[in-house]
Order: C-alpha cells, then sequence, then structure tokens
C-alpha cells in the first residue's frame, strides 16, 4: 500500500469548523476565506494556498462588527 498521499507537504486548511459566510463581505465568519477559496483549496498549489493564509489576518477588520444583537435592543427600549 502506498502511504505517500498522507505524508505529503501541504499546507493544512485553516477551516475552524464555523462555516458561515458574511452575506455581504463574502468573507467565511470561522476561517476569513472566500467562498471561492474553500471550494477551491484542495486544488491550490502550496504557494497558493501559503498566500491565503498570510492575507487571512488581514481580512478580520473586513467584516462589519456586530451591532448588538438582543443586548442592544434591550438597552433601547
Amino acid at each position: 500500500m502506498n502511504d505517500e498521499v498522507w505524508k505529503r507537504d501541504e499546507i493544512e486548511s485553516p477551516c475552524v469548523k464555523v462555516c458561515v459566510l458574511h452575506p455581504e463581505a463574502g468573507i467565511c465568519l470561522g476561517c476569513y476565506r472566500t467562498r471561492d477559496e474553500i471550494a477551491g483549496w484542495s486544488r491550490l498549489s502550496r504557494e497558493d494556498r501559503r498566500a491565503v493564509m498570510n492575507g487571512l489576518p488581514e481580512r478580520k477588520h473586513l467584516l462589519p462588527g456586530r451591532r448588538g444583537g438582543r443586548k442592544a435592543r434591550l438597552r433601547s427600549e
């Protein structure tokens, strides 16, 4: 049996299993990747994966902040 597939030196996925895409920003709230990056992750080269990973921390700031939810509504009533 060939175990090479399990020994590949690949960059792991940044997925944290919180798979929700922000409707306006188009970025996953869990890993900050775009829909296209998530869908094509397995086909990306090592260099392309590294480029995506390097840009993820900056994307957090692209997501609109929460408006306060229930707690904010209760304060305004």
